[in-house]
């Protein structure tokens, strides 16, 4: 069998890392030209004509016209960590260059930091890539769209419907040779026409062809503006032996796999966007693996600041859980690929979270 050139591409080595980013230095010069690439602009009037000054280990940059002081790291996702940038590029390589996911408690042992940091550092660089990924559009001639879910394995309904699934649709770009291009992974709350309907109008251009298997929800993309196609599946006629539904099936596999083998405890409902963004950003960036961390960079200087009780907040659609519920993972083996393998149960604890305002 011949090489993957995408997948046995040289990527970044650690090498490289503490070659371009190993020092202190080295990091804010990059993160500086991320953030400003044609020279300083105040983020509060525009102006560019500024003075520059220390102030102990800090640099800060004051406009000339409003008087206002900026530093490196305010207005950025950077800001308010007492973190060193090195600690923070070191966790943007392991998350953008790791082929599956890394956990944050994984994540504690190679940065050398206290989990709750780690935590942070890890919800703060994925919500980078969800803000970065929210405006991306699927198009072409073939969209394969498919319903996918996460969790079920204790008493309650089962199969679609369940009150014990977290449901979400997953969408493939595939080009004229049928090989995959981008991706997209969005928790609904149901697959009901009215979700599937703002679904379609927020995330595939008009112009799209779309396939998917015969549930009937599908159909909603006609109502926003796409061509539709359905390939209806059955007990004699399973979606893996089709060939239209190969990659989607072998993509929802390796993000069951991706989830599975690296996660074992995160609330789901609550988190659901950010995990798979995660894997949804790395992959459509595969072609370029080496320049995944540069490009990281950049969106992550442009992303606004977000605290910590802003991460806890459940963010999408999806009913948040409640606070005194986790949700822990195991896998049981799934001849079809699906999701549907990852089974959740919840344990309550013994003292909730405290819940934040909205």
């Amino acid at each position: 069998m011949a090489m993957n050139p995408i997948q046995f591409q040289t990527g970044m080595s650690l090498s490289e890392l503490f070659k371009h980013y190993g020092a202190e230095g080295q990091c804010e010069a990059a993160l500086e030209a991320a953030r400003w690439p044609q020279g300083f602009v105040c983020p509060h009037c525009g102006g560019t004509t500024h003075s520059r000054f220390n102030e102990g280990r800090h640099t800060y940059w004051q406009c000339s016209a409003c008087r206002r002081q900026t530093s490196l790291r305010s207005g950025t996702i950077f800001h308010g960590s007492k973190l060193p940038l090195c600690k923070w590029f070191q966790a943007m390589f392991l998350i953008s260059q790791s082929k599956n996911n890394i956990s944050a408690l994984e994540l504690k042992r190679h940065l050398g930091v206290s989990y709750p940091s780690a935590w942070r550092v890890k919800h703060k660089i994925m919500q980078v890539m969800v803000e970065r990924e929210e405006r991306r559009a699927l198009q072409g001639d073939i969209v394969v769209v498919d319903d996918a879910y996460l969790g079920g394995e204790h008493q309650g309904k089962a199969g679609r419907g369940s009150e014990n699934k977290v449901p979400f649709i997953a969408a493939v770009q595939l080009d004229g040779d049928g090989h995959p291009q981008v991706v997209r992974f969005d928790p609904v709350s149901g697959f009901k026409q009215a979700d599937i309907r703002n679904w379609a109008e927020r995330y595939l251009v008009a112009s799209s062809h779309v396939l998917s298997d015969g549930l009937n929800c599908f159909t909603a993309v006609e109502q926003a503006g796409m061509t539709h196609q359905r390939e209806v599946v059955g007990t004699h006629r399973r979606s893996t032996d089709m060939p239209c539904f190969a990659w989607i099936n072998i993509l929802l596999g390796n993000l069951k796999t991706s989830i599975s083998g690296t996660y074992h405890a995160f609330v789901f409902r609550k988190y659901a966007h950010r995990y798979l963004a995660e894997y949804q950003y790395r992959f459509n960036r595969r072609f370029d693996l080496k320049g995944m961390l540069p490009r990281l960079l950049r969106a992550a200087a442009t992303t606004a600041p977000r605290s910590e009780a802003w991460l806890r907040l459940a963010e999408h659609q999806c009913s948040s859980p409640d606070a005194s519920e986790i949700w822990r993972i195991r896998t049981r083996p799934n001849p079809i690929g699906s999701l549907t393998s990852i089974a959740i149960t919840t344990m309550a604890l013994s003292a909730p979270r405290p819940r934040f305002p909205p």
